[in-house]
């Protein structure tokens, strides 16, 4: 049976859409809270917990993508008009204003509500 240590394309050489998934969503560092005894689940708070300290890196990676998007939309609406075309760019922009909301609630649970159990 191989493991992660064992099989070197599982864990030193990720694919690149793993890749690309990991750096634009987060729920790959997270543990579910809900499953196991009392104990696995207040481990699993407390891994939780450190793990939140990557969020604030997701929200400006999200806040980078939606103003460069925006940005662009904007540039192209100016130079020509081509309300369309900016509406590729803007669309993606006004997504990632939900998505920061979404991290920011996350980061803040994590970080100022007590222990659940």
């Amino acid at each position: 049976m191989m493991n992660e240590l064992t099989n070197p394309s599982s864990s030193a050489h990720p694919r690149f859409r793993t890749l690309l998934y990991r750096y634009w969503f987060f729920a790959w560092l997270f543990r579910d809270v809900a499953r196991g005894n009392v104990f696995e689940r207040s481990a699993a708070w407390r891994h939780n917990r450190e793990q939140a300290r990557w969020l604030p890196t997701y929200m400006r990676r999200w806040l980078t993508l939606g103003a460069s998007f925006f940005l662009v939309g904007a540039l192209i609406e100016l130079a020509g008009g081509a309300a369309l075309l900016a509406a590729l760019f803007f669309v993606p922009s006004a997504l990632s204003v939900p998505v920061n909301a979404v991290i920011s609630v996350a980061w803040l649970g994590l970080k100022l509500l007590p222990h659940p159990l």
